[in-house]
């Protein structure tokens, strides 16, 4: 029987190969856009699903109580570690504190007589880390012991990744290791690489106990200043039976914790809240090392992207089955004559379903398996951290292949089985143009169209925003800016630099200072203004750079002066922000008030007003900032270049020049680069693979509703020949029989550009709410989506269709 179900399957498919030639190729697309989607999806929700204790552990963030909106602040005082296990003795050894190193050279020493290996690791890979470290997090040690290995200052725990790439294959135990030609360190243990999906992925631990030597702290009793890398963990108690979790007691807890040891002012405003551990790599609001996150809604987004190109692949099947049925109606009637029951023939139709499909899950994992290292260089999925040949993604595209069977091939099983066996053989089964089916078809080519153009609506808008973010009046100029890692702020290094550089050909303009003035890595701090005996209570973001910061990034001076040049903080500029957060309406009316800042008791003197600049992405508001001078801060060189500088060949050649004279300064480390708008550009990676992903699966669904369409018209053209052929001997145009075959699908386009409109504005305007500056969703996006829509539908539709025209019409009238 199985066999004989085959074989006739085969055989009707190789009859209709145009039409199963359209199945198979939609079909195989949209398994292979859900494969694919399914294995980046299951890949974002396994991060830190790895720890064996991941549901009990947390991340402690201070947050504003008084304005919900503002984000929390990842960065901990470094005395609350010792506070707390003082305070929570059963917690003693369920604490951590990690507190990672931005970037930094690594120097290997090399045999005796061999030169000094140096390596630029960047951020994400060096941290300081405690023993408890590996108390709370799972890792597989395959030199050392976790209990002993970072106790001692000046040790330090390498992956083997790291291990080989400084040491060969040498055993790297015992070795010694220099960081940023400050600190030796000695291998004391060997852990297996980081996996891929660790919201920690660090590769070198440096001991804490060598945290405050390094440099890298603020005073161990300074309760005011935060550094953002410095992180504390916890593992709670599991749950018991109450209402209460450990979470929300512990939460309950830190309210006497945070008014016992901070000072008044800030226990009204600060409160510590915990963050589970798997929920971290999905906090788009908060920086998380150097991963990249990603929102549980683009998560939630992918899956019915997913399922929404399925389902007009499985859209296209059932129009072109219905579309063919009264083509197999005479043989329906044989085999009922002949004894075949109604459930026999559903068998037999979704069998030949099942080939099809079948045929099409081969296909797609192949095509997904080709495009799975596009898609993980889409989707930032690191090489090697996903495979399709796995049980649970074998298993995953077998119920797929099997779900679509059943939705594509059941209902058209249904419609060929039910014809009764008298009228089909007479040939008076109701024709396919006519009647439920053609509503149906129509229903499912709205319902095509409607996904395509919400698609196609959600990549306009989606464009436009990043447009805007590209070309968005930051408050400074970023273009032609060259951006270096400053690795020693001595004061004699930093004027024999200057010097070497100032004199370049296309050197504008040098600045030294902590960050450009958009940046991930801040430094905020409190403040008192003129005789107030207290904070505010709200920080002020500072950024410490000498007097050509302004002039290098062109920010623009709305009152007074700058600052004079000093090694310490002396005189100050603020922005807009901060002076209308003071209570002032002109930027003169606060030129010469007094304030004190960065914890210092002598008050400086406002000295200059600076215009708005934003600080950091633009999903965030600016923030009140002040500009001064402290050497001690220095970490970056701003060099503003001459955009007349002979193009990409000049622009190498003083790049070789720039990177001799800082060679020649810093001889100990590795010279590198950014150009500041390629930096900007990294704020909105995560919206930009969004983007690119709505594109292709925009372009994906809309090839293959135009396949189904394609299908249906062809059909249309072959079943009305011999009406084309009387139509066109009475007189009819090419245009008037093109309209004919035109104009039906084209109104059923503008019905689902009219249904898919709301959904896209809707869906879309929630996202913009993401971003604090953002464009305004315009009529003439749906207007453009629709006539794309249009216009593809024309194009598809005009091939059948004046094919059918031109046809001669005694060739199509020639049995009559």
């Amino acid at each position: 029987m199985l066999k004989s179900y085959l074989t006739t399957a085969l055989r009707a498919l190789k009859r209709n190969w145009n039409y199963s030639t359209i199945n198979v190729l939609g079909l195989t697309l949209g398994l292979a856009c859900c494969l694919l989607l399914f294995v980046a999806v299951r890949y974002e929700l396994s991060f830190d699903k790895h720890n064996a204790n991941g549901d009990r552990i947390y991340r402690m963030l201070g947050a504003n109580k008084t304005d919900p909106t503002d984000k929390p602040n990842t960065g901990i005082t470094f005395p609350a570690l010792a506070a707390l296990r003082n305070d929570f003795p059963e917690l003693k050894h369920q604490l951590t504190l990690v507190t990672r190193i931005k970037s930094a050279v690594v120097a290997v020493p090399g045999k005796a007589g061999t030169e000094t290996k140096r390596f630029q690791e960047t951020d994400g890979v060096i941290a300081f880390a405690e023993p408890e470290y590996f108390t709370l997090f799972d890792y597989t040690w395959e030199k050392g012991s976790p209990q002993t290995a970072l106790t001692n200052p000046n040790t330090v725990v390498l992956s083997e990744r790291i291990a080989h790439k400084y040491f060969g294959d040498v055993n790297p135990m015992g070795k010694t290791i220099r960081i940023e030609n400050k600190m030796d360190f000695v291998v004391t243990g060997v852990i297996q690489d980081p996996l891929p999906t660790s919201s920690m992925p660090f590769d070198v631990f440096l001991t804490h106990a060598s945290v405050l030597a390094y440099g890298l702290t603020s005073p161990p009793d300074d309760w005011k200043s935060t550094y953002g890398g410095a992180q504390l963990y916890m593992m709670l108690p599991p749950a018991s039976a109450g209402s209460e979790t450990p979470a929300a007691r512990m939460e309950r807890q830190l309210v006497g914790f945070v008014n016992k040891y901070h000072a008044p002012e800030d226990a009204k405003t600060l409160a510590y809240v915990l963050q589970p551990l798997t929920n971290i790599h999905f906090a788009t609001k908060i920086t998380n090392y150097a991963q990249r996150s990603i929102s549980i809604e683009m998560i939630w987004a992918m899956v019915l992207i997913g399922l929404f190109i399925l389902g007009t692949a499985c859209i296209n099947f059932i129009n072109l089955a219905t579309a063919q049925a009264i083509r197999r109606s005479r043989e329906v009637g044989v085999r009922k004559v002949l004894g075949s029951t109604r459930g026999q023939l559903v068998r037999q139709f979704l069998g030949e379903t099942s080939v099809l499909t079948g045929i099409a899950v081969v296909l797609a994992l192949l095509v997904a398996q080709a495009a799975l290292p596009y898609v993980g260089e889409l989707l930032n999925i690191k090489p090697g951290a996903v495979t399709l040949f796995s049980p649970i993604v074998l298993g995953f595209l077998l119920a797929l292949g099997i779900l679509t069977t059943v939705l594509a091939g059941f209902y058209p099983a249904l419609v060929l089985s039910g014809y009764q066996p008298i009228l089909a053989l007479k040939g008076k089964v109701q024709e396919t143009g006519t009647g439920r089916y053609l509503t149906l078809r129509r229903g499912l080519i709205v319902g095509q169209f409607a996904i395509s153009q919400l698609l196609i609506i959600s990549t306009i808008i989606a464009y436009n925003q990043m447009s805007f973010f590209r070309s968005a009046d930051l408050g400074y100029d970023k273009d032609a800016v060259l951006t270096i890692p400053l690795p020693d702020n001595d004061a004699g290094k930093i004027t024999n630099l200057r010097a070497k550089l100032t004199g370049l050909p296309g050197v504008q303009s040098i600045s030294f200072g902590m960050t450009s003035p958009s940046s991930t890595t801040n430094w905020t701090t409190g403040f008192r203004f003129g005789n107030d005996d207290k904070d505010p209570g709200y920080g002020i973001l500072m950024r410490p750079a000498d007097t050509a910061y302004v002039r290098t990034y062109g920010l623009k001076l709305l009152a007074g002066r700058m600052y004079q040049p000093a090694d310490s903080i002396r005189e100050l500029v603020i922005n807009e922000t901060f002076m209308k957060r003071l209570g002032f309406q002109k930027p003169e009316q606060v030129l010469g008030k007094l304030m004190t800042i960065a914890g210092e008791s002598v008050k400086k003197p406002i000295v200059g007003v600076v215009k708005d600049f934003n600080m950091f992405s633009l999903r965030e508001q600016v923030e009140p900032s002040v500009l001064t001078t402290q050497l001690g801060n220095y970490r970056t060189i701003a060099i503003k270049l001459s955009t007349r500088q002979g193009g990409t060949e000049g622009i190498s050649q003083l790049l070789k020049q720039v990177e001799t004279a800082w060679t020649a300064t810093f001889p100990e480390f590795v010279f590198s680069y950014e150009f500041l708008d390629e930096t900007l550009a990294n704020f909105y990676k995560s919206e930009e693979q969004m983007y690119a992903l709505f594109r292709l699966l925009a372009g994906i669904a809309l090839f293959i509703g135009c396949l189904g369409l394609y299908g249906v018209v062809a059909f249309m053209a072959e079943t009305r020949t011999k009406e084309v052929g009387v139509r066109k001997v009475l007189g009819a145009s090419t245009a008037h029989i093109f309209g004919l075959f035109s104009i039906d699908f084209i109104r059923l386009v503008l019905i689902a550009l009219v249904i898919s409109s709301p959904v896209a504005w809707y869906v879309m305007d929630k996202w913009l709410q993401k971003f604090v500056y953002k464009i305004d969703i315009e009529w003439w996006m749906f207007a453009l989506a629709g006539l794309l829509a249009v216009g593809i539908a024309l194009l598809t539709v005009s091939f059948q269709s004046v094919k059918a025209a031109l046809m001669n019409p005694v060739k199509s009238l020639r049995s009559e």
